[in-house]
């Protein structure tokens, strides 16, 4: 199973929360039966449900097939409240026998040991202080991140290990632990970037409901760059007939310089199994007039067409130049990227 590595937390009243938090969905379906299932009785956690576990293990190894530019992660947290439409993770959740749609949004995976066990994996004999990527599936500075404060424990243990890391993220709680990111980074390399595909208000809102906006999320930019953070922005994803008009690409890239980021990286958007479909309702239900443009770029599979790829890189790039920020190809503009592609996948789509 591929979440043995995963065990309910002990049957210890002093584990407990407080009062507000209280048991309410059934457990986990298989995987996890007997694991702690809460609620909480405040408006940014309402119709969610978190389904805390003591993990077995936390830093994971990249599948040597992937095309990623980094060997181990560290995931504290499964399924996500940012609610974007078209997150590539979301088929994860059905190893849980979960759905890859609302229970991803709404039920999520909390690994409420893993600043622990990173602590004691960092320690282990083998482990040689390999560069460990947060935030390249789920986003560990999502919502509740906020109540259950893992990753402060986290980079804590990275710092005291002088262990490399980088985190990419959309939320702005990063800026909670700025303390800790700028102690990490005079004992190790620390690397930053944040997830800023559009700054259109009225697209952010219907696609991305659950993050912080994306003005929010820039200025966010600007206080970690003051903070003496080279940070860098990922451009992703640019959605086919949404936000990848010459216009509202030089509008991003415009709000991207201004943040003072070193680098903007665009990547167009991929629909691979559980985001496809979800995201195919999102467009059916708001954008039914792009319905046939999306049938024709992604009729092959999980990505777009290479030409249209480039056509929205060079876009990027023009604007880039115009604005200073032309080191997108750099390495440090790609030190935190999402999964590479994947071979093509016959799909449907709608």
């Amino acid at each position: 199973m591929r979440w043995a590595n995963l065990s309910a937390p002990p049957d210890d009243s002093s584990l407990q929360e407080p009062l507000e938090a209280a048991p309410a969905a059934p457990p986990l379906p298989l995987a996890l039966p007997s694991a702690v299932v809460r609620t909480f009785d405040t408006p940014g956690f309402a119709g969610m449900t978190f389904y805390e576990v003591q993990a077995k293990s936390i830093i994971n190894r990249v599948p040597g097939t992937s095309r990623v530019p980094f060997e181990w992660t560290v995931n504290p947290y499964r399924g996500c409240s940012h609610a974007c439409t078209y997150c590539f993770a979301r088929n994860t959740h059905t190893y849980l026998n979960l759905d890859a749609g609302a229970d991803f949004d709404s039920r999520v995976i909390v690994k409420v040991n893993a600043g622990e066990l990173v602590r004691r994996e960092l320690a282990g004999r083998t482990w040689r202080g390999a560069h460990i990527a947060m935030g390249t599936n789920v986003d560990c500075y999502q919502r509740a991140e906020g109540r259950y404060r893992l990753m402060p424990e986290i980079i804590a243990a990275l710092r005291d290990f002088a262990n490399p890391f980088s985190i990419l993220t959309k939320g702005t709680l990063i800026l909670r632990d700025l303390p800790l990111l700028r102690e990490a980074a005079t004992v190790t390399r620390v690397g930053i970037s944040l997830s800023v595909g559009f700054v259109d208000e009225a697209v952010w809102r219907s696609a991305e409901p659950g993050t912080p906006s994306p003005r929010r999320r820039l200025d966010a930019v600007k206080a970690l760059t003051d903070a003496g953070f080279p940070v860098g922005v990922l451009m992703a994803p640019i959605l086919p007939g949404l936000t990848d008009t010459a216009a509202s690409i030089e509008e991003t890239v415009a709000a991207v310089a201004d943040s003072g980021a070193v680098s903007v990286t665009p990547l167009a958007l991929h629909l691979r199994p559980g985001a496809r479909e979800w995201y195919a309702r999102w467009i059916g239900r708001n954008h039914p007039h792009l319905v046939p443009r999306y049938r024709e770029l992604y009729r092959a599979g999980a990505y777009a067409p290479k030409a249209y790829q480039r056509e929205v890189a060079a876009l990027v790039r023009a604007a880039a130049r115009r604005h200073g920020l032309d080191r997108a190809g750099s390495g440090e503009a790609r030190a935190v990227p999402p999964p590479g592609p994947a071979e093509a996948e016959q799909l449907t789509l709608l």
